[in-house]
């Protein structure tokens, strides 16, 4: 027999069948199959018997290729892994390739299966890398697929078992001490990134790059001192987790819930849009989705330009985002989806059957009896609307707010106060003399002609300027300053967005709240914002309105020493409690 195929596995029935349809399909056939398993409870191991392989006891990877060539009858061996799949005719290139050059070993080049064009570009350096370094350092792992002799896998007793990372490497040299090395040319191993999905893209580059440094400096390093995992940790659950990018309160709330739930869960984050971008830089397991957006025209929300843009970007992006995520959870296998008013992770929720969990502020408005004026009847229906399609049928909604009215459905839903951020915890309030201006439109030009006028200091954000204008001080965005100027200001005007309203109240900070027109949830804001005597709910305004919001501050003061905020240990305790109450078994 001229060739040996072992293959080690572990629960790969999603991945193994691509892989062993690929070989039937080869030109070449003077080959076996043989698949050392880890004790796999999925169908791993019947889906290799309907393919005709030998089956033996595996292990850790090392042990896995050992067990298989002890019963191999091939002159050559080719170790693959069990999520990749061959191109055409790679085994008659590989075995021609490797016979005409006289090789003892050898590994091919990889194309990712993805879309994503980040993967072609860090695999195509992985290549390039590995070509020009085959003089110096012969090197690779078991997802280029290593390609040797029988005889010399035997005269160098195998793979190190004791070794639990890096033993693709330490057999590669040690076999090229005794033979020669090269990365093949002609054949290519197309390979998975699952392990992107579990780690993260930065993540595992970070763990690669670490390990190859050590491999070239001449040292072992092990998959404890890397946090590299093979296979799933049974004892650690694994969560979904779908952003909302419109706006950044979302991203902002997700980040302090998932440092809190990454100290005991395994963490998978989607978002869109601005959410991505703040996210990505925090955490390593974050992938991009597209999202929907609203579209503002002069401080008011163009329904019409909103639904149809919306309508024109959904078949793409429902196509791109849920063949994305329905890829990793077959791979990552989630125990639970938790859903901060994102779309698609409530449609994955219903596609995979995984539990579904809210955590939001928007609820508010369909799973409690609110009291808003009856001329607000068809911006209320339009949201009403949005909430219901967006998010539907969790387990339970765990929904953060600032104002308290009865819940509709007490079995299912509750009420938290507003989840906040260490650094606003952190922050030691004063009243200095500026107010800050805060637009997540930049569509109210009218305000700022207005405050033009006001004998006060203005410092706005949210028009992505640096400058001065008489009284006005714009500045562009930046966390730490922004943190200050929020600290110490006296007042605060803003449209009705909840996180920063929800700041400012920790804060002790009198609120101006004029809400983007027909943005029902802002307008549900800035009217209990108003009942409460925390500040002023304005739609229209003229300067008489701000310059009387300013005059009354000592009266928000008052009403602000009564309020209280008792931290967010609540929430993401009973949080915890519904992972593991409502979390799928496998």
């Amino acid at each position: 027999m001229k060739l040996s195929i072992i293959i080690p596995t572990y629960n790969e029935e999603e991945y193994i069948p691509k892989l062993l349809e690929s070989i039937k399909l080869q030109n070449f056939h003077d080959y076996e199959i043989i698949v050392a398993d880890a004790g796999s409870t999925d169908n791993t191991c019947k889906i290799a018997e309907s393919y005709g392989c030998k089956i033996v006891e595996g292990g850790l990877p090392g042990v896995g290729r050992n067990n298989g060539a002890k019963i191999a009858k091939g002159e050559f061996l080719l170790f693959l892994d069990s999520d990749s799949v061959l191109t055409d005719h790679y085994l008659e290139l590989a075995l021609e390739e490797f016979i005409e050059n006289n090789l003892g070993i050898a590994i091919t080049q990889m194309i990712p299966m993805s879309n994503r064009r980040i993967d072609h570009v860090l695999h195509n350096f992985a290549n390039f890398f590995m070509r020009k370094v085959e003089s110096i350092k012969p090197h690779g792992a078991g997802c280029y697929g290593i390609l040797t002799r029988r005889d010399l896998h035997k005269k160098v007793e195998g793979f190190d078992e004791d070794l639990d990372f890096g033993e693709d490497t330490d057999y590669i040299e040690r076999v090229a001490r005794i033979s020669s090395f090269k990365v093949l040319r002609k054949p290519r191993l197309m390979v998975s990134t699952r392990r992107q999905g579990k780690e993260g893209t930065k993540n595992l580059a970070y763990k690669y790059i670490k390990s190859t440094l050590y491999q070239f400096a001449g040292k072992k390093i092990t998959a404890a001192q890397l946090n590299y995992e093979f296979g799933h940790d049974a004892e650690q659950k694994r969560i979904f987790y779908g952003v909302c990018g419109e706006g950044m309160g979302h991203a902002i709330r997700t980040k302090v819930v998932v440092e809190h739930l990454q100290k005991k869960y395994d963490v998978t984050i989607f978002a869109s849009d601005r959410a991505y971008d703040y996210l990505a830089d925090k955490f390593g397991k974050v992938y991009r989705i597209e999202g929907f957006n609203t579209v503002y025209e002069d401080n008011q929300v163009n329904n019409l330009r909103t639904f149809t843009r919306n309508i024109k970007d959904l078949p793409i992006d429902l196509k791109n985002n849920i063949r994305l995520m329905y890829s990793l959870s077959k791979s990552i296998q989630p125990h639970i989806i938790i859903s901060d008013f994102e779309f698609y992770s409530n449609l994955l929720s219903k596609i995979t059957r995984i539990p579904l969990l809210s955590l939001d502020n928007m609820h508010i408005i369909t799973r409690t009896k609110i009291d808003i004026p009856s001329k607000y009847r068809n911006d209320r229906l339009r949201a009403e609307g949005v909430i219901k399609s967006f998010i539907i049928m969790p387990k339970f909604y765990f929904i953060i707010t600032y104002f308290f009215p009865e819940i509709k459905n007490p079995e299912k839903v509750k009420l938290y106060p507003t989840i906040l951020r260490d650094e606003i915890f952190n922050l030691k309030p004063k009243n200095k003399d500026h107010i800050l201006v805060y637009q997540t439109s930049d569509s109210n030009k009218k305000l700022l002609e207005l405050i033009k006028d006001i004998d006060e200091k203005f410092i706005v954000y949210g028009f992505h300027i640096d400058k001065e204008d008489r009284n006005i001080h714009f500045k562009k965005f930046n966390e730490t300053q922004f943190f200050e100027d929020l600290s110490h200001c006296k007042a605060v005007i803003t449209n009705g967005g909840f996180t920063l309203i929800s700041e400012a109240l920790y804060l002790k900070k009198p609120i101006l709240s004029i809400p983007v027109k027909k943005q029902f949830e802002q307008i549900v804001n800035g009217i209990y914002l108003d009942r409460l005597g925390y500040g002023k709910f304005l739609e229209d305004f003229e300067k008489r309105d701000l310059e009387e919001f300013i005059n009354n501050l000592d009266l928000y003061y008052e009403k602000l020493e009564s309020y209280h905020h008792p931290g967010n240990e609540k929430l993401l305790n009973d949080l915890e409690a519904a992972i593991e109450k409502y979390s799928k078994k496998y």
